[in-house]
């Protein structure tokens, strides 16, 4: 076959996107779709992979083509004439969804190609492809009566809805929640976030300093602020958004989203003859069973949870006997253990921030995954942006072009909030030509202030590798069947296997000299600043650890147990869970649950054990990394073949053991968190 490589005018062209013709685009699409579907399936032919799943799949990629870049622009640049748009457009598409779902004929002529597959010998993708097609029919509900086929579709096309509304509750909260301060109120905050403050306050047309609830404005205040008034006025605002508390109780309250968003689930998940929206979730994922999941949660429990204590323990002694606390409050902890951690190691995340330009930290790490995978990355200059935040990445190998990124790196308003990877095209054969993956990467780091270049902590260093490490997945796959293209196919506790991994090199001396260079003077971390941060890496680690076993117990224990009931049956399950695991007391106030769009507007609803699940892939995966050196040519290649170039195209345990040679081991994950086996 004869491959054409596809030219940038196949990138999204942002400015042309017409907010009101984005409904009547995406209705015109699905309809078209929908009667090509039914003409393909009006054939006496036996049905192939050729005469029937290509041509859906081009018919699917094209809309995806469409309403990609829509979706993009409602989570970076929202407005209230894109959030109407969006919003119209997701029961169409989830209705369109349940229609090729529950099509009977469409199943049988799957059916068919499977089970023709010893006439005509399907690929490894092929197979895959197909086994999880039927796999998806069923969980569509195509074996249900037509009653409940069509309250399946009612179903799906609200709990779409009932995701978006969560998420924009939690935009709106965000955005309302600011705060005009003087610098004496500022006391204790460093140069850095002073002047991010001073530049955020000028920009709003005020005088003074203004702090808000994006993360790289409230997190400097929690983690260094002397005044101790304000830290618990920012932290209150942080965790009552979309609640009945704090400062806009009862505005945007999540509450009900999330009740109805559960019941929902609950009745989705019997319908298709499980017993708990967790069996469900657990249908497509490498975790076989809920106790599995259960259990795999309370052995790290139970192994960090003495440490985790002991660190609780040892801060409050510090805050204690340092500076007369005696009562340490959730809205302290952040501030305390910065200071414990520069009694102890003398370093911090600011010390290492002039170290860290954002352009140093992108040049050292295309650097190292160069090395590691022999790829190049290089700039495009000019191309249709969204903002002027926006950079585009060619990349290639042996001069070959394979794949395009966005990179959006700096937090603003009407974006939201955190750090994702996202699938902007997938790598597919269309026609003759080869279509090229290309991938949307966000964070959401502070933005450059004045004529200063943006400086980076090393927390946000991570965060960047993390996402480039999701990138290069959906990226170097080699692929051509998009249902099992880059991440797509992939189980959801496998997918963040390659972004994890990445993360590693984020503390590794020899790629940190790549990677780090002062901004003014270009000279590498000093060995010593090197050093403090290396033994600082594991402070708090078991208490970390325990937050987000908090995290994962308490949305699997949801989706789980729930029968019924309202917010305060959700505040009970968060209540067990930290009495269980927790060590940092939560105040009365606290709704964390309220903005954990994780579960409630992404997908990991009965799946964000799926983080720690995949960092013991990801800590084992590393450790063949550590025993024949960080940029051994031959691990690099075998992680780039074994892993990441097969996409969804294989068995994640099978690719992990090709990988590894063997089973993944929980001791590396212990091991490079600092806490005793």
């Amino acid at each position: 076959m004869e491959h054409v490589m596809l030219s940038l005018t196949e990138l999204p062209v942002f400015s042309d996107i017409d907010t009101a013709q984005i409904e009547p685009t995406i209705s015109g699409l699905i309809e078209r779709n929908k009667q090509k579907i039914d003409r393909l399936l009006d054939s006496d032919k036996p049905f192939t992979v050729e005469n029937l799943l290509q041509p859906i799949e081009e018919l699917d990629d094209e809309l995806s083509r469409v309403f990609s870049p829509v979706s993009h622009l409602n989570s970076v640049r929202n407005s209230d004439e894109l959030r109407t748009a969006y919003n119209a457009c997701l029961p169409l598409l989830s209705a369109y969804s349940t229609w090729m779902g529950q099509h009977e004929k469409l199943y049988q002529a799957y059916q068919q190609i499977a089970d023709d597959a010893g006439n005509t010998p399907l690929s490894d993708a092929q197979r895959m492809a197909v086994d999880n097609a039927l796999r998806d029919f069923r969980l569509a509900g195509v074996a249900l009566p037509d009653e409940a086929k069509q309250r399946y579709g009612q179903l799906r096309a609200k709990l779409s809805n009932l995701g978006s509304k969560f998420g924009e509750n939690v935009l709106d909260a965000t955005n309302a929640w600011s705060k005009v301060v003087t610098r004496e109120e500022l006391q204790g905050l460093p140069d850095t976030a002073l002047a991010a403050a001073e530049q955020a306050a000028a920009q709003a047309g005020k005088e003074g300093y203004l702090i808000n609830l994006e993360f790289p404005s409230f997190y400097p205040v929690l983690t260094y602020c002397d005044n101790r008034e304000l830290r618990r006025e920012v932290y209150i605002a942080n965790c009552t958004r979309a609640s009945d508390q704090g400062p806009h109780a009862g505005s945007w309250d999540n509450a009900g989203t999330m009740v109805e968003t559960l019941d929902l689930r609950r009745e989705l998940a019997t319908l298709l003859g499980f017993a708990n929206y967790a069996e469900l979730s657990l249908a497509t994922k490498m975790a076989e069973t809920p106790a599995g999941v259960i259990e795999f949660l309370e052995q790290l429990a139970e192994k960090s949870r003495p440490q985790a204590q002991q660190e609780w323990a040892e801060l409050l002694d510090f805050a204690e006997q340092e500076y007369g606390a005696g009562d340490v409050q959730a809205w302290d902890v952040a501030y305390y253990s910065e200071k414990l951690k520069q009694q102890r190691y003398q370093v911090s995340q600011e010390d290492i921030r002039p170290y860290l330009p954002a352009d140093k930290a992108l040049a050292g790490m295309f650097a190292i995954v160069e090395r590691l995978y022999g790829i190049k990355v290089d700039e495009v200059a000019e191309f249709d942006s969204y903002h002027p935040d926006v950079r585009l990445y060619n990349l290639s190998r042996d001069g070959e072009l394979i794949a395009h990124f966005y990179l959006d790196l700096y937090a603003r308003a009407n974006k939201r909030g955190g750090a994702w990877m996202d699938s902007c095209r997938v790598r597919r054969v269309r026609g003759t030509e080869l279509q090229l993956p290309v991938a949307y990467l966000v964070c959401n780091f502070t933005a450059p202030v004045g004529d200063e270049p943006a400086l980076l902590t090393h927390n946000e260093l991570t965060t960047l590798f993390h996402e480039f490490g999701h990138g290069l997945h959906h990226m170097l796959t080699r692929q051509t069947i998009a249902a099992v293209s880059g991440i797509n196919g992939v189980p959801w506790d496998a997918v963040e296997l390659p972004s994890q991994f990445l993360e590693n090199w984020c503390w590794e001396p020899e790629a940190l000299a790549l990677i780090s260079g002062h901004y003014q003077t270009g000279e590498p971390l000093p060995e010593a600043l090197l050093e403090k941060m290396l033994a600082a890496r594991n402070f708090q680690s078991a208490m970390q650890l325990a937050r987000q076993l908090e995290f994962s117990l308490f949305d699997f224990l949801l989706h789980m147990h729930w029968t019924g009931g309202d917010a305060g049956t959700i505040q009970g399950v968060i209540d067990q869970v930290r009495a269980r695991v927790g060590v940092v007391p939560a105040p009365d106030c606290n709704r964390f649950q309220n903005s954990f769009s994780h579960i409630f507007a992404g997908g990991y609803a009965a799946g964000y054990y799926s983080y720690k699940w995949a960092e013991v892939l990801s800590a084992d995966a590393y450790s063949r990394f550590e025993e024949e050196g960080i940029f051994s040519a031959d691990a690099g290649e075998a992680f780039r073949t074994e892993i990441l170039e097969v996409g969804g195209a294989k068995d994640p345990m099978q690719a992990f053991v090709a990988f590894r040679g063997r089973e993944p081991a929980i001791e590396a994950l212990l091991r490079h968190s600092g806490i005793a086996a």
